[in-house]
């Protein structure tokens, strides 16, 4: 398998971590808000320290980038670059909803080449590596074969739902289910458990990154509306972009409505 020892730390770290997660996640820890929404408890903080000691331990030369961890700007002049989210869906923990996870993703001049997403209350993991696949707890899976959108289950974010992100796509899908952690929701679809994912809202690298890996080596494809997709590691990690994720055939379908949608908006 390609990159095999970069899978092998990768899922050693996201199991140490997300047994730290499901012990605060089980017994309570201390949270607080680092930003307006946006939530911060001791658990990520653990987390965080307990993925970079093996990464760092594992492969020196890498760099690194964590949501939790000072960024240091030389990372970008690197060629491989390890990219963490110790916790994705810190507010679904803090509220006790077993839709948050553990990302890690390897980028290699700017593509995810390796991808590990857990979700330690259900038990998961979810992997990939570039041209090696992708697995579920061990067995290979694929994107849904659905491609129309009338067919398709779309999960997306349960704040965007709750915001009226969707209300202009009303009636486009089969059903709309809210899901926490984006990272989640993009092994979700990897692992063929929804259709479509749709993002209204800006993401940071970290989130995403694994789960760009993840969904592109289960046969799908995960782009901005007009088909663009991320190079990652950049100066600036946020992604303004919106994105969708899912089968090539069902994203093109989506992008083509949104886009004469968006073309007949005044």
């Amino acid at each position: 398998m390609p990159y095999e020892r970069e899978l092998e730390v990768a899922l050693g770290a996201a199991r140490e971590a997300g047994a730290i997660l499901l012990h605060h996640y089980e017994r309570g820890t201390e949270s607080w808000e680092k930003a307006e929404d946006n939530p911060l408890t001791i658990a990520d903080l653990e987390s965080d320290r307990a993925i970079a000691a093996r990464l760092t331990a594992a492969f020196p030369a890498d760099a690194l980038l964590s949501e939790e961890t000072v960024s240091d700007p030389s990372r970008a002049a690197k060629p491989r670059v390890w990219i963490v989210d110790p916790m994705d869906g810190t507010k679904e923990f803090t509220r006790k909803i077993p839709e948050f996870c553990v990302s890690i993703a390897l980028a290699e001049r700017g593509v995810p080449v390796v991808g590990v997403i857990l979700n330690p209350v259900a038990g998961v993991a979810i992997w990939a590596t570039r041209g090696g696949g992708c697995f579920r707890d061990g067995a290979p899976v694929r994107v849904s074969p659905v491609t129309r959108l009338e067919d398709a289950v779309m999960i997306a974010s349960r704040t965007e739902i709750s915001r009226d992100k969707f209300k202009e796509h009303q009636g486009w899908f089969k059903e709309l289910r809210p899901v926490g952690s984006i990272a989640w929701k993009l092994a979700c679809v990897a692992a063929g458990e929804g259709d479509l994912n749709v993002s209204l809202a800006p993401k940071n690298e970290w989130d995403v990154a694994a789960g760009d890996c993840l969904v592109t080596e289960a046969g799908g494809v995960y782009v901005a509306f007009d088909g663009s997709r991320r190079v990652y590691n950049q100066p600036d990690t946020l992604i303004e972009t919106f994105m969708a994720a899912g089968p090539p055939a069902l994203v093109k379908a989506f992008c083509e409505r949104e886009n004469a949608r968006l073309q007949r908006s005044p």
